[in-house]
């Protein structure tokens, strides 16, 4: 593999795009094919990280692009309002046509941030109809991160995001503990004792902000960039479902990142169970990045039959649209990745090599100084890094460890993601790896060794400035 370098800019030194940075240019990407993103220069890079846990078929897959130019030719656009397509209908019924586990309805919109809004609102609708219009408060988590529109950004907790708009943002919105059991479970706690002390708080934020005010507990089923790929314990998410039951309140679990067989299954949730064996459905569920792979933008909401029921029975409508809903090309692209995932049992090879990827990180880096915590499910794994791991102490954040994990990698050729106050949106570093579901395990390997050269080029660059 060539080494990344620095990458030659064509653009002009003032670009007239608004970068994420307007001090650091961002590298220009020529082209893309299978798991390798190809710079200006020709240098190639290892996608390890799907670009956010995005591209679950790689890139330049000819049958999706195919798809995307047939129904371009055929439909491009209707408004939702008046019509419908079949490449929005067959999505849907690709989805939740067999109602699994009750979800019985799709709504289909362009990121997850919008997802997330929407799940919102329908969620505060369904008790507007059911006349508990006295419920306008959501209860989500520290640490977690739902999206950056006003409304997605009011239940998040990633705190360099929400900085210049916190005084705001929703009013209705309260935070708990999250469920991280690396830094927050203490030395003398058992899982069910963690588990017990997270459902009483929940229980606590549910009275103190009054049990028939709460629309929502709207939580990631596995936490994705903010701290780090972080599962929840088993019985976590059963407790947390029942302590909403008791209100009265909905369950949204937000899989934007982790789920569409990221973890290993189609639906990360699929993993926990109840006290039954049982698996613990969300009310409503948000799915994002590995709905389109990467190839449209496109996000949506699964929603229970128990919530669609209370709509068509009141109303008859989702008080809520977008003019670019459901949108014929995006949901084609969407259909063309799932029908590949499906034909190609990639969630079932996403289960094995996540086996394979989690053993050779503990393989290489696990007994490494300052490596705290290894963590995932699936293709969807992090390292946490800490500076004292007797301890868990992190860095100093102006080291950013991680982020120098991350351009030791690139230059190596391999395109990982970095993550920074991952404890408590101040301190805290890791790295996030999240390979195409089409990985192979020589490509596992190539991606460990070389995260693993980056780790101690790292090391001996801030042991030289600590």
């Amino acid at each position: 593999m060539r080494n990344a370098g620095s990458g030659s800019i064509a653009y002009n030194s003032r670009p007239s795009l608004l970068h994420r940075s307007l001090r650091e240019k961002p590298l220009l990407a020529r082209s893309a094919s299978g798991h390798k993103i190809i710079l200006e220069d020709g240098s190639e890079i290892l996608d390890a990280c799907g670009g956010a846990a995005v591209a679950i078929i790689g890139h330049g897959n000819q049958e999706v692009i195919s798809a995307i130019a047939e129904q371009a030719q055929s439909i491009s656009y209707v408004h939702t309002g008046t019509y419908t397509t079949s490449a929005a209908e067959q999505l849907a019924d690709l989805l939740v046509g067999h109602k699994p586990y009750g979800l019985s309805k799709a709504f289909f919109v362009g990121s997850g941030s919008e997802a997330v809004d929407g799940a919102m609102k329908l969620a505060r609708q369904y008790f507007y109809e059911r006349g508990e219009v006295q419920r306008k408060h959501f209860i989500s988590r520290r640490q977690g991160y739902h999206g950056n529109t006003f409304g997605s950004m009011s239940i998040s907790s990633n705190l360099s995001r929400l900085e210049p708009y916190r005084d705001i943002l929703l009013p209705y919105v309260s935070h708990v503990s999250p469920c991280y059991q690396y830094q927050y479970q203490t030395s003398d706690e058992t899982t069910d004792g963690y588990v017990a002390r997270l459902a009483m708080e929940l229980d606590a934020e549910f009275q103190r902000v009054g049990s028939d005010s709460v629309i929502a507990f709207v939580a990631e089923t596995v936490v994705g960039a903010t701290s780090g790929c972080v599962p929840p314990v088993p019985g976590y998410l059963a407790a947390m479902q029942a302590v909403c039951k008791k209100h009265g309140a909905l369950l949204v679990l937000d899989e934007i990142m982790c789920g569409m067989g990221r973890t290993g299954t189609l639906f990360a949730w699929e993993q926990e169970k109840n006290a039954a064996g049982e698996p613990v459905v969300p009310d409503i569920m948000t799915i994002g990045k590995g709905l389109g792979g990467g190839y449209v933008p496109i996000s949506g909401l699964l929603i229970h039959e128990k919530v669609v029921t209370v709509l068509e029975e009141g109303s008859g409508s989702f008080n809520h649209g977008h003019t670019f809903q459901a949108h014929p090309i995006s949901c084609a692209a969407a259909l063309a990745v799932q029908k590949v995932v499906q034909r190609q049992k990639l969630v079932e090879h996403c289960a094995r090599m996540g086996n394979v990827l989690g053993g050779y990180l503990w393989e290489y880096l696990g007994n490494e100084d300052y490596v705290g915590d290894i963590r995932g499910r699936g293709l969807f794994y992090a390292v946490e890094f800490v500076q004292d791991k007797i301890e868990k102490k992190s860095f100093d954040p102006k080291v950013q460890f991680g982020l120098v994990v991350q351009k030791q990698a690139h230059k190596l050729g391999v395109a990982i993601y970095p993550g920074m106050g991952t404890v408590d949106g101040s301190k805290g570093d890791h790295i996030l790896i999240a390979p195409p579901f089409t990985v192979q395990e020589k490509e596992i390997r190539e991606i460990v060794l070389a995260v693993t050269k980056a780790y101690r080029i790292a090391v001996a660059l801030v042991r030289g400035a600590l």
